[in-house]
């Protein structure tokens, strides 16, 4: 790892930035972060906040529709954006000499993206499509993450499809796109980081020259999305017309990942001892053993850890034949919680999978661009970008008793579970 030297500063017109050098390989990395995900977007307007992340990319201030992405590959860079439940990121990888071009760009649409009728419609369609792609006309599309949001959690926010509704994508108006950028994508409300090979001063000197002119505009109050846990098994079925076997995903609530930190990375290693490769719990006994399931997994938050503020959500998903009924399932997976509630993990078996855990961490945050996305992402979440390079020393201690009380915690009282069914299908 590196000498984790972290330079903060915020900027007159609220933009807060994070200087990360690592002279070790001669490319930087800039990113920004927009406080606003999926769970911001309005209602009536599912989907919206990644559509306004596809707007961004055509075309901004000084720049034609494509410049962008000409910039960035001429130089011999890479880019892109993704839109998150709490967050929109957008990031450029280029060698050093780059470092100005990566910042204009980033800068120019900051101040103005081009927020046309002609890009919406474009960009509205190119979504839609996405979604077809990825969601209607797949095997288990959506699944869990659009599926089991609804039925766990009762607020807008926590519930909605965050990919979007045709006929609300194909509503959003001009209007929409000025009202969701004035009020989200204010400097005040990003994150700059920039990483790599880079001299602080002249970093500093760059970003000064590119960003001190974006106009100010006060951040937005952020809501808390919090809403009581759920005090039933809550269920519902989805009917998949592509999926060839039954699927069922186990939804619970996780501790607050920002003011319980600890609590939520004892789920995030509860996961690994239930799911993680043929030695876990779950795989074990539904895979191997018995066997019940084709396909089992445990996951912390949605898309993976770090990338929600309170409320998040801890999955397990399974595809089974359809002579395995759902119900041996999930005695199951409760059996197995139990276990683990009444006896914590052996040394032995924590110390495996933290040992995983700390190795993928490592090699994650060896690459330029996800240290980058992680440092920017971890200063707008928690206030602090260094927490980044505190996290293996975190897993490492958490302890087996940590982890037998995160498994206490996951009952079938309070969970949601959303079974899906093939088409012609029944269970």
């Amino acid at each position: 790892m590196l000498g984790n030297e972290l330079t903060r500063f915020t900027l007159a017109n609220g933009l807060r930035v994070v200087l990360a050098p690592d002279p070790t390989a001669p490319v930087v990395g800039v990113s920004v972060h927009y406080d606003v995900g999926f769970r911001s977007e309005p209602e009536g307007r599912t989907g919206f906040a990644h559509l306004f992340e596809h707007l961004m990319f055509q075309g901004s201030e000084s720049l034609e529709k494509l410049a962008h992405f000409r910039h960035v590959q001429s130089a011999g860079g890479t880019f892109n954006g993704s839109t998150h439940p709490d967050y929109t990121d957008y990031f450029e990888v280029l060698p050093s000499a780059g470092l100005e071009r990566a910042l204009f760009l980033e800068a120019d649409r900051m101040r103005a993206p081009k927020l046309t009728e002609e890009n919406l419609r474009n960009q509205v369609d190119v979504v839609k499509e996405e979604i077809r792609l990825n969601v209607l006309n797949r095997p288990y599309g959506g699944f869990p993450w659009i599926l089991l949001p609804p039925v766990l959690y009762q607020t807008f926010p926590n519930a909605h499809n965050g990919y979007g509704d045709f006929t609300e994508l194909e509503q959003a108006d001009l209007n929409d796109c000025a009202q969701f950028f004035d009020t989200y994508y204010a400097p005040a409300n990003a994150v700059l980081t920039v990483g790599g090979d880079i001299e602080l001063d002249r970093a500093r000197e760059l970003i000064e020259k590119h960003f001190g002119d974006v106009p100010a505009r006060p951040a937005p109050n952020r809501p808390s999305f919090g809403e009581p846990r759920p005090v039933a098994q809550l269920e519902a079925e989805h009917i998949d017309p592509h999926a060839p076997l039954p699927a069922l995903a186990i939804g619970y609530r996780m501790p607050d990942p920002i003011g319980e930190l600890d609590g939520y990375l004892a789920h995030l290693i509860l996961a690994s001892v239930l799911a993680e490769g043929d030695a876990s719990r779950l795989q074990q006994r539904l895979v191997l053993k018995e066997p019940l399931v084709t396909d089992i997994n445990a996951a912390a938050g949605m898309f993976g850890p770090f990338e929600a503020r309170d409320p998040d959500t801890f999955t397990v998903t399974a595809v089974h034949s359809p002579e395995v009924t759902q119900d041996r399932v999930l005695r199951a997976v409760d059996e197995e919680l139990d276990a683990l509630a009444a006896t914590p993990p052996s040394e032995q078996e924590l110390a495996k999978v933290t040992a995983r855990w700390v190795a993928g961490l490592h090699r994650e945050h060896d690459r330029l661009m996800s240290r980058t996305l992680a440092l920017g992402a971890f200063e707008l979440l928690y206030g602090d970008p260094g927490l980044v390079y505190q996290l293996t020393d975190r897993l490492a201690a958490v302890t087996a008793d940590a982890v037998s009380a995160a498994a206490k915690t996951l009952r079938p009282d309070s969970r949601a579970v959303l079974t899906v069914t093939p088409a012609g299908g029944n269970q």
